[in-house]
């Protein structure tokens, strides 16, 4: 495999200078428009045309947000009012979940709002992993709010209490469980198209949350029939919920941060790369998430009795088909080697700094 030395590419402002400049005229532009007033259209790298792409996936983004804590506040605060009239330890847990929920607005608001500053010396890739590191507080506010529903129903196992207003109860677990799934689709959904695993993170969430809803609701009908730790135990039921949540969550930010990627990203940009005329071997592909954006480099293997010219051309071409069949990429780093056959020639000079067991 070839080593990753300097490489001779396309100067990085003149390929993102061009590509946004052949997007700003691109024919679907009244169309594209129109999707991104949208908030319910299936995301692909078009949607971006003539618009900043950082702008458009935090915009998105905030409104997800806004919207989805209405809703989860409002819930919450129907449920909080039962609660104080039923004491139903079910019902507190769903409603302190809610609440807690809501507030995952503030890590990720602040992620959205720092992912849209342009990068610096400093921070040369931009501030996009901000909504990574935002997911792991989502992640422990979940786990948090686990913790403080499993204490309260156990408390109210060995301390039992009366539940009162049983209907207001169930109407209340049926509220949640109608607010939470809106919110948890539509996080989910933005998420997934815009790239953030955040909010998608978030959205499963709240799905979760409308789930432990019905347990509330089973909760109470198993007080009104008699078992009257019935409520408590679907306390527990609704922790056990929230951490199969927090597993998921945790896995999803975790590959994130790991710099993981689906290896269907990769093979797609392998395949990209290997119908580029001029490309005759593909020596290396790497891909990563920075927040809700894909960045690539790639090493490919052309014929070394090429100009330099030749070689850039094909470099250019390879990038520009990157940008416009790879969902969500808005860079990529193409080095182009010489070789015979298909085999990368001229590393001699910098081959023992990449040797095995070096």
């Amino acid at each position: 495999m070839s080593d990753p030395h300097t490489h001779v590419h396309d100067d990085d402002d003149h390929g993102e200078a061009h590509h946004r400049d052949h997007q700003h005229h691109h024919e679907h532009n009244d169309a594209l428009i129109a999707r991104f007033r949208s908030m319910f259209v299936h995301h692909s790298h078009d949607v971006t045309g003539s618009l900043d792409q950082e702008l458009v996936a935090s915009s998105d983004g905030m409104r997800a947000l806004k919207v989805s804590v209405g809703i989860l506040l409002l819930t919450a605060c129907i449920e909080l009012v039962i609660v104080a009239v039923s004491g139903s330890v079910a019902l507190l847990g769903d409603t302190i979940h809610n609440f807690a929920d809501a507030l995952t607005a503030v890590p990720l608001g602040l992620a959205f709002w720092l992912g849209r500053r342009p990068a610096t010396k400093r921070y040369t890739y931009g501030y996009g992993r901000a909504e990574d590191l935002a997911g792991v507080v989502v992640v422990g506010i979940i786990a948090a709010s686990a913790g403080f529903t499993a204490f309260e129903a156990i408390d109210r196992l060995i301390h039992p209490q009366s539940v009162h207003e049983v209907g207001l109860v169930i109407a209340a677990g049926l509220v949640g469980f109608v607010g939470n799934e809106l919110v948890a689709r539509y996080r989910i959904q933005v998420g997934k198209r815009i790239g953030s695993a955040a909010l998608v993170a978030d959205g499963l969430h709240a799905r979760t949350d409308g789930i432990t809803s019905i347990a509330v609701v089973v909760g109470a009908v198993g007080v009104a029939v008699g078992i009257r730790a019935a409520d408590p135990i679907m306390g527990l039921v609704i922790t056990v919920a929230i951490l199969v949540a927090l597993r998921s969550a945790s896995r999803d930010i975790y590959r994130r941060l790991m710099d993981s990627v689906d290896p269907a990203i990769v093979h797609q940009i392998e395949g990209v790369l290997a119908g580029v005329d001029g490309v005759e071997h593909v020596d290396e592909v790497r891909v990563r998430w920075v927040g809700h954006e894909l960045r690539a480099q790639a090493i490919v293997v052309s014929d070394g009795q090429r100009s330099l010219a030749e070689a850039h051309a094909i470099a250019e071409e390879a990038h520009h088909r990157l940008l416009h069949e790879v969902p969500r990429l808005t860079e990529a780093l193409i080095h182009s080697d010489p070789g015979v056959g298909g085999l990368a020639t001229g590393h001699d000079l910098t081959a023992h700094h990449f040797a095995q067991g070096s």
